[in-house]
């Protein structure tokens, strides 16, 4: 029990002593942050809207190197049958 305790510290300090030799990565403040997520689901709720429908699930995606959102819509079916659920890839932006 002992050893393998003291494999385990001589281990974090090995990692502890090469932290500091990896070199610092330096992020630019004007960089810009794309909040993907919101948008998707801000997507998502205007195409739930469009198909009287209610927003099940907005996912951010890429196809063909495009970004895109991936909806689910449950819309409410007719005569009192289950809601569809629908799915639609929508362009981001």
């Amino acid at each position: 029990m002992l050893r393998s305790s003291l494999i385990a510290l001589s281990g974090l300090a090995l990692l502890a002593s090469q932290a500091g030799a990896v070199p610092a990565v330096r992020v630019e403040a004007e960089s810009p942050v794309i909040p993907v997520q919101s948008d998707c689901y801000a997507i998502g709720e205007q195409v739930a809207a469009q198909n009287g429908g209610t927003l099940a699930r907005a996912s951010p995606s890429t196809q063909g190197g495009q970004p895109v959102c991936v909806i689910v819509v449950l819309v409410p079916g007719k005569d009192g049958e289950r809601p569809r659920r629908v799915q639609m890839v929508v362009p981001q932006g």
